[in-house]
């Protein structure tokens, strides 16, 4: 089972990719064009071109897990960041995302708060 938690470890990929890739094709993906390790236990997002489905490939220790939602109407909004190839998500922004909303104009606390004197 993935369990989603505050501290774990969620990129998405700002390029769309091919989504006739499956577990092994996406896994060279992370490692070949994001320059990560598949199998760090991190949660990797990808869109494909219309931004009508996504894909989150993740390793739990024991295997990969491969899921993918596509919508039965509207896009995934496109969340490209010039200059870089992956951007990092906190778990709610995933939640909003996986819902089909834009997790960019989520307001929130910061996860991480100083207590001071």
């Amino acid at each position: 089972m993935i369990q989603v938690t505050p501290q774990l470890r969620i990129l998405v990929a700002t390029e769309p990719v091919d989504f006739r890739k499956g577990i092994d094709g996406l896994a060279r993906v992370v490692k070949d064009e994001l320059v990560g390790d598949p199998f760090s236990g991190a949660l990797f997002v990808f869109r494909n071109r219309r931004g009508t489905a996504i894909k989150v490939l993740v390793y739990d220790g024991q295997g990969f897990w491969l899921c993918q939602k596509r919508l039965s109407s509207g896009r995934f909004r496109h969340w490209a960041q010039p200059g870089l190839a992956t951007r990092q998500v906190v778990a709610h922004e995933l939640s909003v995302l996986l819902a089909g909303g834009d997790f960019e104009a989520v307001k929130s606390h910061p996860l991480w708060r100083s207590v001071g004197s």
